[in-house]
């Protein structure tokens, strides 16, 4: 096998795991590490616990568009228990903090069609971007 290919893919595997969690990033897990404080372009990676197949899932109420920049779409993830059907896992959200200013970080985890019904959980994060 010739020399170039062969270094394409351990260079190939170390791109993908910079972008998996970058130096400077803020990873939130639970309501209990906020508020939160961020420097202008520092990521914030939240992690929630979820389980869709109840029908409940985290509606974004505030994205704090004023302080932060959406880098996609909400990621679910079953790391524990791979395969197993109904199990629960997890929903991530990317941001980059973009303007300095305070804001709100806002999610609500119910049933989207149960508009009536109280949330059965809330995540409301204050932020202050620097």
């Amino acid at each position: 096998m010739p020399t170039a290919p062969r270094l394409l893919l351990p260079l190939g595997f170390a791109l993908l795991s910079a972008c998996v969690h970058q130096p400077g990033s803020l990873t939130v897990h639970q309501q209990s590490q906020c508020p939160l404080s961020l420097r202008s372009g520092q990521q914030l990676i939240l992690t929630l616990p979820s389980n869709p197949t109840t029908g409940f899932r985290w509606i974004l109420r505030d994205a704090a568009a004023s302080l932060l920049d959406s880098l996609g779409p909400e990621v679910y993830s079953n790391p524990e228990d791979v395969g197993l059907i109904g199990s629960a896992g997890q929903s991530t959200w990317r941001f980059q903090a973009k303007h300095p200013g305070e804001g709100h970080l806002l999610l609500t985890y119910q049933r989207p069609w149960e508009s009536e019904v109280a949330p059965a959980k809330t995540f409301d994060c204050r932020l202050r971007v620097k």
